[in-house]
């Protein structure tokens, strides 16, 4: 690199004029590292920023505002996915972990997983399906056993049950009325 180069180069660097560069380089050698400190000390550039680097561990403020949006975007993920997903497993949980029992004055006809329940209604619900409810007016109840609370469901049974009875009533008592 000839001189008017490293003059140029100076120039834009320290941000001084043609004659502050060029004096700076003969007062050095043609250094420009030593030009460069030489105008440094004389006050005709600014220093560079001071910075400190240090081993111990100080909380920085922008690395927790990110932080905290990387966990709201996995929460908003997590979120999203804990709706559909996680009711697939609970529903699988549930069939699994509980039965379908059918009972006839308080002894037990039949017990099966309601998953198995619902793999033979799948296949055979047309007829399944009126068997039941024929099967309810025959005194037969319906109950889901097992480690869930599966109150709501067996309260629906037993308000069909109970409905199948008053109407088995109401039919007798109609047809006795008549004779």
């Amino acid at each position: 690199m000839d001189n008017l180069e490293k003059v140029d180069k100076l120039r834009e660097r320290a941000n001084v004029s043609y004659e502050e560069a060029k004096a700076a380089l003969e007062a050095n050698g043609w250094d420009l590292l030593d030009a460069m400190v030489y105008l440094e000390k004389a006050g005709k550039t600014e220093k560079p920023e001071q910075t400190n680097y240090s081993t111990s561990y100080e909380e920085q403020k922008q690395y927790v505002r990110v932080e905290e949006e990387i966990k709201a975007q996995e929460e908003k993920t997590r979120h999203t996915s804990r709706t559909l997903g996680d009711a697939l497993r609970r529903f699988f949980r549930v069939c699994r972990d509980n039965k379908f029992t059918v009972t006839k004055d308080n002894n037990t006809l039949f017990q099966l997983p309601i998953l198995a329940l619902l793999v033979i209604l799948l296949f055979t619900w047309k007829i399944l399906i009126p068997v039941m409810i024929v099967a309810l007016f025959f005194g037969c109840r319906y109950h889901l056993e097992g480690v869930d609370d599966l109150k709501g469901a067996n309260d629906f049974m037993e308000s069909a049950g109970n409905a199948a009875e008053s109407f088995k009533e109401g039919f007798k008592n109609g047809g006795s009325r008549e004779s």
